[in-house]
């Protein structure tokens, strides 16, 4: 991983966006997003994220957070490799997964072109951490991910996209305990 994407400041609060491999539209079904919003709450409960902003598309998550334990690495780290494995598992045995084929053999292919994966990989190697450093800065990541399902035309307003913070920050009440900014 290059110098410049890693979390230099352990207490930093970052913005970090992942993506599946070849941008491959993963999070289709429901318990797709279950898997990662389970993983992303165990963490919250478990490993020391402190959530501030969060949003799953097809292909890729956004999220903004911290650790309580000043591990950012580490967390993002086990939630990308819990959920990769339980992603790749709940896609091979799903009956009803038209995919399924083409998933794997893709998982497979980027697997082998990756000389630190030892069979398949799901999520793209790098993370690209960004820490925030100002309210001006937070706030337009923030609205950067909240705006994403909109832009991509799936909803008309932030908080109707059930996966993401947007509706915390509209009165109601979302998937994932989050932390006041």
């Amino acid at each position: 991983m290059s110098h410049k994407y890693k979390f230099h400041n352990p207490k930093g609060l970052y913005f970090v966006s992942f993506a599946t491999v070849y941008w491959i539209d993963l999070f289709v079904k429901e318990i797709y997003f279950e898997i990662m919003t389970g993983s992303l709450k165990y963490s919250i409960e478990n490993k020391g994220l402190l959530l501030y902003s969060w949003c799953i598309m097809p292909s890729h998550v956004h999220l903004i957070f911290s650790s309580l334990d000043n591990k950012p690495g580490a967390i993002l780290g086990h939630c990308k490799t819990f959920t990769s494995k339980a992603l790749q598992k709940e896609i091979s045995e799903h009956y009803g997964e038209s995919r399924k084929e083409w998933m794997l053999w893709m998982f497979k292919r980027a697997g082998l072109l990756n000389s630190n994966v030892s069979n398949m990989q799901l999520w793209q190697q790098d993370s690209h951490p960004i820490q925030l450093w100002s309210p001006v800065v937070i706030d337009q990541k923030m609205e950067y991910i909240h705006m994403n399902p909109v832009v991509a035309g799936f909803v008309a307003e932030p908080h109707y996209w059930k996966y993401s913070s947007a509706i915390d920050y509209n009165g109601g009440k979302g998937l994932l305990k989050l932390c006041n900014v």
